[in-house]
């Protein structure tokens, strides 16, 4: 076993020298010998709570975690972070709570891990937002550290078809039209989500997982097995064992997440059509780094990134079948092969992502992923628009879509609940563009998804009649012509918040364009004329996010990043 030297590890100000005395009282109090206090002192972070499938089975996945690391000789300290799932809070205020969640769970783990010296960290994780937030907080503590994604949930089975959260949240619009009986919703959702695990289409938590493996901050195969699987807790030993290494090495997350690692996790979001969320979380991950990385940047690389893997919603495939087929490694190395992954980036296994994935074959029987040179579309999954309406820019998912083209006039909300109440009375025609505006992350505040809503439209058979623009967010599981992230947002005077019933809408989304048929002078008169709208959250967590938190097109962050330190964490 190693002998260590904690001489420049943070667990020295707490366990080391006779003034420590105390401090290390309270670790014998909890049962710990000399030799665990001796060893470096490993956090071992998960977002395990009650709230929703997605997180229920991460505290078993923890208790792996722990054993793994004492395998390798070193301390493991568990300690929890919370969760906002989005899918109960989806559709309603609380919805607001979900983005302001993830720069919460960053900061909890930064506080506990500053407030105890704790010397690496292993972050588990299983919903939307809490991915990039527990990875966000890695790169900003910059120990050694490992992430492990706690699995996909399987699909449900309805009518002999596989069936997932999406199809419960479509089957509301298509009650609401009188497509579904009361009966039939109430046998889908019961049947949708058959137990523990995160949505498993390509929604943002898969697409999250893809990223954590691909940016190198995961070990090679440990994202695919699904959340009941008991192949996740061998994966969660490894990736307590890989920590422990990873302080004998020095090899830390800065290391990992460089601006070719990053453009390899844009190019995976583009290949399986994931998240458009992942626009908001690659750049924030980047700033922690004190990388300057854009939701541009993000979309270029994705647009140049052919799409290969067809996953829902846009495809027909879930996460479990990409596990079927070999996991997230397939596809990688497609990638690889086709020339789109930077090969040299370092990962938590100490070596290359190109080295991980030498041996990995992709399948030839099988379609769930294809090779790059016979996409399912030459170009990735999501795309930036740009315009006068958006000059700072927004973006839209385009896996599955056939027309990329929409032409109408503006119908305007300045709130999710009344777009959502107008959709639900059919309150619109075809041809309109439906503006949601106000709910971006300083408008808000927080940033809502509108999964409800074009859910609902998707289920009134509308969903390639009618085009939607925001400058809020759209949930993974959001297909069809729904434009979000449009920047600069209302809050602040955007071209958005100037917009009327009637004005003439046009969005391209192969030439990557987004305007609205109004001269520059007409767009000045209106703004001189536009007034800021107040919020009614003047006090608590989200008053105070609407005051720290940065546009979206940088990742709607809400502090300076690594590019404004003057010391890091891990070098105390």
């Amino acid at each position: 076993m190693t002998k260590w030297d904690k001489s420049k590890l943070p667990s020295r100000h707490t366990t080391m020298g006779p003034e420590r005395a105390p401090h290390r009282s309270y670790y014998y109090a909890m049962g710990l010998t000399t030799e665990e206090i001796t060893q470096p002192l490993v956090g071992v972070a998960s977002c395990w709570n009650e709230a929703a499938p997605c997180n229920i089975a991460l505290s078993r996945q923890a208790q792996a975690a722990k054993i793994g690391v004492k395998e390798a000789g070193a301390t493991p300290r568990e300690f929890t972070t919370i969760t906002v799932t989005d899918g109960i809070a989806m559709g309603h205020q609380s919805m607001k709570s979900s983005l302001a969640s993830r720069d919460t769970i960053a900061d909890s783990i930064e506080l506990t891990m500053r407030g105890h010296c704790y010397d690496a960290l292993v972050g588990i994780a299983g919903c939307d937002k809490s991915l990039p937030g527990v990875m966000m907080s890695m790169i900003r503590l910059n120990v050694p550290s490992v992430f492990m994604y706690g699995g996909s949930i399987m699909p449900g089975k309805h009518h002999g078809q596989d069936v997932t959260v999406l199809d419960v949240f479509e089957a509301v619009g298509k009650h609401a039209a009188g497509g579904m009986s009361d009966e039939e919703l109430d046998e889908l959702e019961r049947h949708a989500c058959p137990g523990a695990g995160a949505c498993g289409g390509q929604f943002t938590a898969n697409t999250m997982a893809c990223v954590s493996e691909m940016i190198g901050l995961a070990l090679p195969f440990s994202a695919g097995a699904p959340a009941p699987d008991e192949d996740r807790d061998r994966w969660a030993i490894e990736s307590g064992r890989a920590v422990v290494e990873l302080i004998r090495r020095n090899i830390r997350p800065r290391d990992i997440v460089t601006l070719d690692s990053l453009h390899n996790a844009a190019a995976i979001v583009g290949a399986t059509g994931g998240s458009t969320n992942a626009a908001l979380h690659l750049p924030a991950m980047a700033h922690e780094a004190g990388i300057r990385f854009t939701l541009q940047d993000v979309a270029e690389i994705m647009r140049k990134t052919p799409h290969i893997a067809d996953l829902k919603p846009g495809g027909r495939y879930v996460a479990a079948d990409v596990h079927r087929i070999g996991g997230v490694p397939i596809i990688i190395k497609a990638l690889i092969d086709g020339g789109y992954v930077k090969g040299d980036c370092m990962t938590v296994t100490g070596k290359t992502i190109a080295e991980n994935h030498r041996e990995v074959i992709v399948p030839k029987d099988q379609d769930v992923v294809r090779p790059c040179s016979d996409p399912i579309s030459p170009i990735g999954g999501v795309v930036s628009l740009h315009g006068n309406l958006a000059p700072e820019g927004a973006i839209v998912k385009i896996a599955g879509m056939e027309k990329l083209r929409f032409e109408g006039t503006a119908l305007c909300f300045d709130c999710e609940e009344d777009a959502f109440k107008a959709v639900e009375m059919r309150a619109y025609k075809p041809g309109d563009v439906i503006i949601v505006r106000y709910e971006g992350p300083k408008g808000g505040p927080g940033m809502r998804e509108m999964l409800s809503t074009t859910s609902a439209i998707y289920g009134q058979g509308m969903g390639d009649k009618v085009a939607l623009i925001t400058d809020g967010r759209f949930s993974g599981a959001t297909r069809g012509f729904c434009i979000g992230h449009v920047g600069p947002e209302a809050a602040v005077g955007g071209p958005i918040a100037l917009l009327r019933d009637g004005d003439k809408i046009i969005i391209d989304a192969g030439k990557g364009t987004i305007d609205v048929a109004l001269s520059d002078e007409e767009l000045a008169k209106r703004r001189a004329e536009w007034k800021p709208r107040e919020t009614d959250y003047n006090s608590g967590v989200l008053w105070k996010y609407a005051q720290l938190v940065g546009p979206a097109y940088l990742g709607a962050v809400t502090h300076p990043g690594g590019g404004a330190e003057t010391h890091c964490y891990a070098d105390q």
